[in-house]
């Protein structure tokens, strides 16, 4: 049996700040500590400039987790704190400095980091890795990519479509795991509570759109869609902030006559009301034109809520077509397919109860499994 990861430094989102990035961290921390490891992680003092934020807020009002040793120190436009962390992990010499990459927005202040804190002989430096390619695309990218990638001694990549785009960059060794369920959330509560928690009328049904609302994400393809599907009693329910333009959204709804159709809860979903949206909707579209892997998917295992995605990136490797929900083309036609598919029978039933087989497959035991995996082999 392998050595125990003695020491492990997490770079990367963290609490104040919101989301499922750092969700991700703080788990994988939790977890490498039960192992026995000692885990620090290093967050944020500036994520994003505020010009650069489309968000309202980048932050959480909640208490820090106690359980967690969370320092923030790293501030993405201030090379001073890049140069003083890498010192910092330099001399400490934590076996692992764990990173999470998915934006070369990124790459100056992690790469100069990772260079820093590896130059003392003993640190390894692994990268669980969201994206390559950013889903909106600047001049900059391939450089930042460049200087951050080959800065990194392995990775862990959670779609093959990473894993390809990887492969231009570097040599470095990578392994596969994918994405974890999110189970921070807490458990599925009845279709009753979950509505009068979020204002629904319980003898409807409920359609779910969930996540932040960027363009790449075709919100604008399932708009169109459920004008063609349309039925009484029948509502699309989208839940998330908009990060791309909201009049442009509004006005496709009216142009399309769903005003009656939609109910949009357009702000950003605290933790503590994830669990409501996928206990009261009987299935959740992802209609993406592009993507990686997505952590929508991994809340729907979490509550064994069906799920619908379009057949780009990574996704269809996580959603087995018919059997937790359906794969379709990003097209109108094939989301509106898809939508009138699942609701009928007990198909909703049957890939509720999938899913429970289905969700063992991501634990973030396994995740941290192939990090030290991948460690041991460096």
């Amino acid at each position: 049996m392998a050595a125990k990861v003695q020491k492990i430094a997490i770079v990367g989102p963290a609490h104040p700040y919101r989301g499922g990035l750092a969700s991700i961290m703080q788990s994988m921390a939790r977890e490498f500590q039960s192992r026995g490891s000692e885990v620090a992680i290093t967050t944020f003092t500036l994520q994003y400039p505020k010009l650069l934020f489309p968000g309202k807020s980048q932050t959480v009002d909640t208490p820090a987790p106690a359980d967690l040793h969370i320092e923030r120190k790293l501030s993405t436009v201030n090379p001073i704190t890049w140069w003083r962390v890498g010192r910092e992990l330099h001399k400490a010499k934590p076996d692992i400095v764990l990173m999470k990459y998915w934006t070369p927005f990124m790459a100056p202040a992690f790469g100069t980091v990772a260079r820093l804190a590896r130059k003392n002989g003993h640190t390894k430096v692994i990268c669980q890795i969201d994206n390559v390619e950013p889903h909106e695309h600047h001049i900059i990218d391939k450089p930042c990519n460049r200087y951050f990638l080959r800065s990194v001694d392995g990775f862990i990549y959670m779609s093959e479509q990473v894993h390809s785009e990887l492969k231009a960059y570097t040599t470095a060794p990578a392994l596969f795991s994918p994405h974890p369920i999110f189970d921070n959330f807490g458990e599925r509560v009845s279709r009753d509570e979950a509505c009068a928690r979020l204002g629904l009328d319980p003898t409807e049904q409920y359609t779910l759109f969930f996540g932040l609302i960027r363009d790449y994400k075709g919100l604008d393809t399932l708009l169109d869609a459920w004008a063609d599907y349309r039925r009484e009693g029948h509502k699309l329910l989208i839940a998330g902030e908009f990060y791309a333009s909201r009049s442009k959204y509004i006005e496709q709804i009216e142009r399309l006559g769903l005003q009656s159709d939609i109910i949009l809860h357009d702000h950003f979903i605290p933790d503590s009301e994830v669990k409501d949206y996928f206990s009261a909707a009987d299935c959740v579209v992802l209609p993406y034109k592009t993507a990686t892997q997505s952590g929508v998917t991994q809340i729907c295992y979490n509550f064994c809520t069906p799920v619908i995605v379009t057949r780009v990136g990574g996704l269809a490797e996580i959603v087995p077509d018919g059997r937790v929900g359906y794969v379709c083309e990003p097209t109108k036609e094939g989301v509106r397919n898809a939508i009138e598919r699942i609701y009928e029978g007990d198909r909703l039933q049957r890939f509720s109860e999938a899913m429970q087989e289905e969700r063992k497959r991501f634990t973030w035991e396994a995740m941290c499994d192939k990090i030290e995996e991948l460690y041991h082999s460096l």
